[in-house]
């Protein structure tokens, strides 16, 4: 067990240097930065102002001592200073982040409590008219961009209730029930996108393993039916709903982008896209990182579930 964690936090350690790499790289290969963005806003030019703006932030120097220096910082904790607001980076982030971990959280919630009780029960009655009816729905889910179904959402309780969400972004510690109802409604649309995956992931894994020896066996031997599907079935069925568990998770702390930005959400992926046109670096590098450090530790967190959720999976060491 301990050579197979340390063998990952490797691989951990050279992906996320691989990440830095591209990170890098690719925010410099894109035309234009800061300092070009800042000229064509004011109209003009001014080749000596120029040169000191970009002495002042350091993009004067050659990019591998750029890149050393940030990767320097970051080790000790250092995230540089924003270009756009002249304000250290981890003051900036450190508020979005709690924003886009709660909707992730909360998302996935509810696609756990939606997707795996009804892909229990579509395999359970194979094709029988509740399975097709669940099946259409998935399919439904599958089907529509989360974003539009926040936007109906939104529609819906204008024209039906005469009521909107709060167009800002309201803390816990101001009004717990509106912001509750802020979270919820994103939540639902983002959460019904991936339990229509938890459900037909759900689905295929049960009806391969009601197939085995071993619950005919439980059934022969006089088992109630309860028990077969939920302590034996899908106790040996749940390793393919706990990998797209984490890949979800890994997915939703940076690809609410639109739902983020429909619902008026200050969180990580709507800020990353305004650092991105803004060429805001120390910003956009670090929000990247942070979203490859979560990829990772979910992936290694699904990867020990393994060993706890079936005893048949050995680690070496």
């Amino acid at each position: 067990m301990k050579t197979y964690l340390a063998q990952r936090l490797g691989i951990a350690a050279l992906t996320l240097f691989g990440m830095s790499l591209v990170i890098f790289v690719l925010l410099r290969l894109a035309p234009g930065d800061i300092v070009d963005i800042l000229f064509s806003t004011g109209g003009y030019v001014n080749p000596s102002e120029r040169v000191a703006i970009e002495k002042e932030l350091g993009l004067d120097r050659p990019l591998w001592v750029q890149y050393v220096d940030w990767i320097r910082h970051l080790c000790v904790g250092d995230l540089g200073k924003s270009y756009r607001y002249d304000l250290p980076a981890w003051e900036i982030i450190r508020p979005l982040i709690p924003v886009t971990v709660e909707l992730a959280v909360l998302s996935l919630i509810i696609a756990v409590l939606l997707g795996v009780p009804t892909g229990v029960i579509s395999a359970v009655r194979q094709d029988t008219a509740l399975d097709y009816a669940l099946r259409v729905v998935s399919l439904a889910g599958l089907s529509m961009p989360s974003f539009w179904l926040a936007m109906v959402i939104i529609l819906v309780l204008v024209a039906w209730i005469g009521w909107i969400p709060p167009v800002t972004y309201v803390s816990p510690w101001e009004n717990f029930p509106l912001h509750a109802i802020q979270f919820l409604l994103p939540a639902l649309a983002v959460g019904y996108r991936s339990s229509a995956l938890m459900m037909r992931i759900t689905r295929s894994a049960l009806l391969e393993v009601m197939r085995e020896d071993y619950i005919r066996t439980a059934r022969a031997k006089g088992q109630a039916e309860k028990t077969v599907i939920w302590s034996h079935a899908l106790k040996n069925a749940i390793l393919p709903v706990v990998t797209v568990i984490g890949i979800e998770f890994a997915f939703l702390i940076g690809g609410l982008v639109v739902t983020e930005t429909v619902f008026n959400l200050p969180g990580v992926a709507r800020f990353l896209v305004q650092a991105i046109s803004w060429r805001d670096y120390p910003i956009v590098q670090n929000l990247v990182m942070f979203i490859a450090v979560v990829v990772i530790l979910s992936n290694l967190t699904v990867d020990m579930l393994y060993g706890v959720l079936d005893p048949r999976v050995r680690y070496g060491g």
